[in-house]
């Protein structure tokens, strides 16, 4: 029989594929920590915090704690074996406050109890007393008197300084752009359960494994190998996952090694919120020269952010937000400044974008203010800004742009949305509504893929090929609701050529693939799809070789297609020839490795190559504001965005919607609102508001560019999808600066803040009004 054409293959990738577990989370049936059933004799486990920003704790009697019912026992930093310390690399974040407190929500000790109730009554026992010190809660104070997690960095091209003199035009502004909570539907959990011989066996919510595991062995001081950490899928993590469960982790594990019990620890939602880090809010501030056209002819930016207590992510993070302060736009003569300021409150961390919309939604400001003042359509003066060949390709931090499509998807997106038709009867709907105004914006992004920091650019897979042809699959990315188990399996499942049902996914384990990466930077697919494409590469070459020398048969007369290997005239089922194979003793297990080519970055002269390749986006958003109270509304978007060569379209596209609404929210409604004491005064849905249904905008279009395909050799040719998405949410943002600026004619400058919550909407409208 001989061998199909291609037209007659059908491949497992670039096909619409539902997730694996979608129809479980419907039906309520996907398990997650919470849901695996107690062991015996567990533990409940509760974390009591301080209650002062920034205080030295003078007396902790817990006296009354350890003797009260139910205790199994009470942790303090005494009880540490090993180190203290729980933070990605810095070592400045105690897992206990050995006295001195610096957030409200710092955990100062613990309880385990046979339930949960108990364990809480317990903690209430405890006599705790504080001398109080100065403390800092915001950027402006923290600046005030220099406080800060690291030195300030500078990210340069060209001669900024001189180029703003000689510049025909000049402007300055500046703004503040808030924080946002992750608000996973999962909060942070963590099931240890004790092993033989000081071992531990934690069930973990948590992007990133392979740290969880080296800093609870850190903790317990015990080598890496004797902490395995699993876990099969997270209620979501946004990169509030990525950190922060060592804590957690480490809490519990630390408990059932000295009880011998299992130990649950498991925050509610206020306890989650208070405790744990967010998205780092910024001011931004910008001095920028630009032509009668729009042209940029130099700038300067500068970019605080609240940190928080330790150092966490931050540095990593706020170089991003430096590498995005350009977005789609060659700055010719451009000086970035960034400081990273420290603050009494709790620790920001890594969030969706890791800097990076801070950074760009920046410089999408600056267009709309200089096109605003030269009275132009913001879109023209994007055209005319966007990078292009020759000697506009350089970003600020040296790489070439070498996979530039912004521009073909900003005019394509134009077009198809009627963007410049819908401007005119905006105006027109405004010039004749004295409450109600309309405002759109079109907004384009460029984001570069790759952990900055190189060395975490690796991952590891283990592929499994049994006797009856079934395939077991496992690898270091970790699933949290956005499909990367199933885009991993159909890339194994078109290797093999058989059908993605005949791929087990199994859970992401340190016993199984060592020495991972965390799932973010949106490198999950293009890092662990090529890890497992190497092991099923290997698998494949035995089976080939076996074949040719059973049925004497050249090697590139073999092929796989449609659960089927064709040696040359012969066909026989997969599972057949990994049955014989089975018998003829070839081995049908392999580990898989993939670290990604090309990038190297140097922090210190902030110069390189640190991403592999950009991915493009653009978005139109029409919105209409109450100019009497503020509140506003998405009515259309319109969004395309390019995803390479898609994996799996739908997953893709449903990501897009996920992240562009998780970005609205952060700018427009998720304001974190912290007093005067630094008590986090938004902690539960009742008082921080995500967006619901009723926000999404009333016509919401979403395509994938069908041009797309990556310039670069990543899995399949995809590009990743994870974090892209969510700056499509700047052109809601910008056009609800657009609808404001309307109160004034459009000639007006508009003092806006983010999140543009209904205050923050009426206090710009006012202010518009006022110098009008």
């Amino acid at each position: 029989m001989s061998n199909p054409s291609l037209s007659e293959i059908k491949g497992a990738v670039h096909k619409d594929l539902r997730h694996d577990s979608a129809h479980k989370h419907v039906a309520g049936t996907a398990v997650y920590i919470d849901d695996v059933a107690e062991p015996k004799n567990m533990l409940h486990m509760y974390v009591a915090m301080s209650e002062k920003a920034h205080a030295e704790i003078t007396e902790m009697d817990l006296s009354a704690v350890r003797a009260a019912q139910g205790v199994a026992v009470v942790l303090t930093a005494d009880d540490i074996p090993g180190h203290n310390d729980v933070s990605p690399f810095a070592g400045d974040d105690p897992l206990f406050s050995t006295g001195l407190v610096e957030y409200i929500g710092q955990p100062i000790f613990a309880v385990a109890a046979n339930s949960l109730e108990e364990a809480i009554a317990a903690a209430k026992l405890a006599k705790v007393s504080y001398d109080e010190k100065p403390h800092y809660l915001n950027i402006d104070e923290a600046e005030a008197v220099d406080l800060k997690i690291e030195d300030s960095q500078l990210m340069a091209q060209g001669e900024a300084e001189k180029a703003l003199s000689a510049s025909k035009n000049r402007l300055q502004g500046s703004f503040y752009i808030g924080g946002q909570d992750h608000f996973y539907l999962e909060g942070q959990i963590a099931l240890a359960t004790p092993q033989e011989d000081g071992d531990v066996h934690v069930l973990s919510s948590t992007q990133h494994p392979s740290e969880v595991q080296h800093l609870v062995a850190h903790v317990l001081g015990r080598p890496t190998n004797a902490v395995t950490i699993e876990v099969r899928r997270m209620g979501g993590g946004f990169g509030g996952k990525e950190t922060h469960p060592a804590m957690f982790a480490a809490m519990s594990s630390l408990a059932a090694v000295k009880t011998q019990r299992p130990v649950k620890l498991r925050l509610d939602r206020d306890d989650d919120m208070v405790m744990t880090g967010k998205r780092h809010d910024f001011k931004y501030s910008y001095d920028v020269g630009y032509d009668d056209d729009g042209q940029i002819t130099g700038i300067e930016i500068e970019m605080a952010s609240r940190c928080g207590r330790s150092t966490d992510l931050s540095p990593a993070i706020n170089d991003r937000a430096m590498f995005h302060a350009d977005n789609c736009y060659f700055l010719s003569d451009v000086a970035i400044k960034s400081h990273r300021y420290k603050t009494h409150t709790v620790s920001n961390t890594a969030f969706r974008g890791f800097g990076g919309p801070q950074g760009m939604i920046g410089i999408e400001r600056v267009i709309e203010d200089v096109a605003r003042e030269i009275g132009k359509d913001p879109l023209d003066v994007r055209m005319l800004n966007l990078y292009g060949e020759g000697e506009r390709d350089t970003t600020p931090y040296g790489m070439k742009v070498e996979d530039n499509v912004a521009a073909e998807i900003m005019e394509t997106l134009a077009e198809t949305s009627e963007y410049r038709k819908r401007r005119d009867e905006i105006r027109a709907f405004n010039a004749n509504s004295k409450y109600l105004k309309k405002g759109i914006s079109i907004t384009p992004v460029k984001f570069g893929i790759s952990f900055t920091t190189t060395h975490l650019n690796q991952a590891g897979a283990l592929v499994h090929i049994y006797a009856d042809g079934s395939v077991h699959l496992n690898h270091g990315g970790t699933e949290m609701g956005q499909g990367l188990f199933t885009k991993v399996a159909q890339v194994v499942a078109e290797e093999f050529q058989i059908d993605v049902t005949r791929v087990k996914i199994t859970a992401t384990t340190t016993a199984k693939v060592p020495n991972t990466s965390a799932t973010a930077a949106s490198s999950g697919s293009d890092l662990n799809g090529m890890a497992a494409l190497d092991a099923a590469r290997k698998i494949k070459a035995r089976l080939i070789d076996f074949a040719a020398e059973k049925y004497s048969c050249p090697k590139d007369r073999i092929t796989f297609r449609n659960n089927k290997v064709y040696i040359e005239n012969k066909e026989m089922a997969f599972n057949e020839l990994t049955q014989e194979a089975y018998l003829g003793r070839v081995s049908m297990s392999s580990t898989g490795f993939y670290k990604t080519p090309k990038i190297k970055y140097d922090r210190a002269s902030h110069k390189g190559r640190p991403f592999y390749y950009f991915c493009y986006g653009a978005a139109v958003s029409e919105v209409m504001i109450d100019t009497l109270t503020g509140e506003n509304k998405v009515l259309r978007t319109d969004i395309l965005h390019e995803a390479g060569r898609s994996l799996n379209p739908v997953i893709d596209i449903g990501q897009i919607e996920g992240g562009f609404i998780q970005g609205m929210g952060w700018l427009t409604t998720e304001e974190l609102v912290f007093d005067d004491a630094g008590r986090l005064r938004t902690h539960a849905p009742s008082t921080y508001k995500v967006p619901a249904c009723s926000d999404r905008p009333d016509e919401l279009n979403i395509e994938l560019w069908n041009k797309g395909r990556n310039v670069e050799a990543t899995i399949h040719r995809s590009k990743a999808v994870g974090e892209p998405p969510f700056m499509l949410a700047n052109a809601v943002f910008m056009a609800l600066v657009d609808a404001v600026a309307s109160v004034g004619d459009y000639k007006v400058p508009v003092k806006m803040d983010a999140p543009a919550t209904p205050e923050e909407v009426l206090m710009a409208v006012a202010d518009v009004k006022k110098r009008a």
